[in-house]
């Protein structure tokens, strides 16, 4: 199992809120959905738009540049369910949120 990594204060990732990070290298979109958070990757697989700068709607994201929409804590896409974003473990401790550089599958 691979490590987790600190990547962001969790105080800096107010609920209903998105940001982009790095990790281990990868763009990753952390999102806070009523206190909890979600990491996806932060590319949209449609033309690689950042997931970090979307639109947050409860626990769904908008891809800024077209529109594309996906469940932040499944990453399958809201009109396909078989299009997703790699997902990746969280965790918050010491008032950090840390994310595990192995992508979740199911």
């Amino acid at each position: 199992m691979s490590e987790f990594t600190p990547a962001i204060a969790a105080a800096d990732l107010s609920p209903g809120r998105a940001a982009e990070v790095v990790v281990n290298g990868q763009p990753i979109a952390l999102f806070n959905v009523n206190g909890t958070f979600h990491a996806l990757s932060g590319r949209c697989p449609h033309r690689g738009g950042p997931l970090g700068q979307g639109f947050v709607d409860g626990p769904q994201v908008s891809c800024p540049w077209h529109n594309w929409t996906f469940d932040v804590t499944t990453g399958e896409n809201v009109a396909r369910a078989d299009l997703k974003v790699a997902r990746y473990a969280v965790k918050v401790e010491d008032g950090r949120v840390w994310v595990q550089g192995a992508i979740i599958r199911r």
